[in-house]
């Protein structure tokens, strides 16, 4: 049986990750990082796309992988336009949309436009996975209070389906026949509803609850205040929305472990934080648990900060009266890609195609 050699790329802010799967065997795995000085230099994402390219391919070469080995490069989903969840074939619409107008600046705005740059010159294709920008969710769920403004799905679409698959699997289980609500818990936090194969609703991390780096839900009232003071920009509200929001604005970290070490030394302050996030995400649960009426097969957790015994179980407690627990730790992003590449080269799903106006 033939195999198959895959390169995944996920650009984060400040660092690339690569791998390099035969099949699903893990021959290389790299993160290239980046000063805040080098990633500040830049005026946009996509300026960075030269730099981070070439750091990719040196990679490869000091690990004595050549590129003319590749069957295929998948590269993290970016910030375009509602897609369906699964593979997406790179073209050219693809990489215009990611260049000139993404919907918002993100670093995975460059995954699809590096993995084509890559795969073109070999005859091979780039591709796609689990977007971003993944939007399956039904029209009920999109309506607010305010006509002309709708619900968006936007956030980890990649780890927390490939958990979900990976959920249905290990369990002898279809993914197409399950309820699954899983919670993604990193510098952002994103809480899914997989009903029946399809996320047909999903908490992105600006309305729901908060995390490291994330403000989630804020009184509407108050953020309108806060906006019209005019003491911020739009920039940097947005900041303490998205990067400067969630724990670090109250304790000055990002690091969950520091902030249990403070717990452990007395701190109140950093308790009633780290606490109020644990609660907030157990709120997020039982929101997507009314979406199908309770019906629940489990509940999963997954995420960097799921490998916490303290915060996995101070959750557990709090939602598993609804459903069973799974704690599944970590991103798995690249393995997320690389196996998602592999299905399509297999036969096993076909790659869509982009175009803007869905």
């Amino acid at each position: 049986m033939e195999k198959y050699r895959v390169l995944a790329i996920n650009p984060g802010s400040t660092s690339t990750k690569i791998a390099v799967y035969d099949d699903e065997e893990k021959i290389l795995t790299s993160s290239i990082d980046y000063t805040a000085e080098e990633i500040d230099s830049y005026a946009n994402i996509i300026d960075q796309f030269d730099m981070r390219s070439k750091s990719i391919i040196g990679v490869l070469e000091e690990n004595d992988i050549h590129v003319e080995s590749l069957n295929a490069v998948v590269g993290r989903g970016g910030a375009l336009t509602p897609v369906n969840s699964g593979a997406y074939e790179v073209n050219d619409e693809m990489v215009d949309f990611l260049r000139n107008r993404p919907v918002i600046e993100h670093a995975s705005n460059l995954g699809g436009v590096i993995a084509k740059s890559i795969a073109d010159p070999l005859g091979i294709k780039a591709y796609i996975y689990d977007a971003v920008a993944v939007d399956e969710m039904s029209d009920l769920a999109r309506v607010t209070g305010i006509k002309g403004i709708e619900r968006p799905s936007f956030g980890h679409a990649l780890n927390t389906r490939a958990m979900a698959l990976k959920y249905a699997k290990d369990n002898n289980l279809e993914y197409k026949d399950l309820n699954l609500i899983v919670a993604h818990v990193g510098g952002g936090a994103t809480v899914y509803l997989h009903n029946k194969g399809r996320i047909s609703d999903m908490l992105s991390d600006d309305e729901g609850p908060m995390s490291p780096q994330r403000s989630g839900r804020i009184p509407g009232g108050k953020l309108v205040d806060l906006c019209f003071s005019g003491e911020y920009s739009k920039k940097e509200i947005m900041t303490m929305i998205r990067g400067k929001g969630g724990i670090v604005s109250h304790l000055n970290t990002v690091d969950v472990r520091e902030v249990e070490k403070m717990i452990e030394d007395g701190d109140k302050k950093a308790e009633l934080i780290y606490d109020a996030m644990i609660y907030q995400i157990a709120k997020g649960v039982g929101e997507m648990a009314t979406v199908v009426d309770g019906d629940v097969d489990a509940i999963i957790v997954t995420g960097g900060i799921a490998y916490s015994e303290k915060f996995s179980k101070a959750l557990t407690k709090r939602i598993q009266f609804i459903s069973k627990v799974a704690i599944m730790a970590g991103e798995n992003e690249l393995e997320s890609l690389a196996f998602g590449a592999l299905r399509v080269l297999k036969g096993e799903e076909k790659a869509w195609q982009f175009t803007e106006n869905k």
